[in-house]
């Protein structure tokens, strides 16, 4: 990454929150890069999450924890410390990460279907109230102020020369 790239503002995929939070489409954009030591840090840390997040990583972790058991298992006591110490947590940390991956992708996906789901209902909203203003004669104010006067039974205007 030049020192070009790291300075040029990137715009936010899915604009802002309320509160001014931008709102990307890729993790990465979301890590501190102020200094030197926050983009380091970031990206070793968003690379070794990548990488032990993965099913291969998991099984790489069993295969070392495999090569430990035959020293294993003739203790009950060493066999259950080799289960909880080394098996399980090499072995479910890169599970859990490919999991809550999944989860994470599933949850983006609903998101940014609620948000498309809303910017259209806004549209069609938008272009409702527009097209009450400009085909109602004297806009909405007045088309509010004839459905309340036949509300309270009150004779219309154009239904006034109709009565006998």
């Amino acid at each position: 990454m030049s020192t070009t790239d790291a300075a040029a503002p990137i715009t936010p995929r899915h604009g802002y929150t309320k509160d001014g939070t931008p709102v990307y489409g890729r993790t990465h954009h979301f890590a501190k890069t102020d200094t030197a030591a926050q983009r380091v840090n970031a990206a070793v840390g968003l690379r070794i999450t990548v990488l032990v997040g993965t099913m291969w990583c998991a099984y790489v972790f069993a295969a070392i924890a495999l090569i430990s058991l035959p020293d294993n298992i003739h203790s009950t006591q060493l066999l259950i410390l080799w289960i909880s110490s080394s098996f399980l947590q090499l072995v479910l940390l890169p599970i859990i990460i490919v999991g809550q991956n999944i989860q994470s992708r599933a949850a983006d996906a609903r998101a940014t279907k609620t948000f498309e789901d809303v910017e259209d209902a806004r549209n069609k909203i938008e272009h409702a109230i527009s097209l009450l203003d400009i085909h109602t004669e004297g806009g909405l104010h007045d088309a509010v102020q004839v459905i309340v006067d036949a509300i309270n039974g009150q004779a219309s205007p154009a239904g006034a020369g109709a009565t006998t």
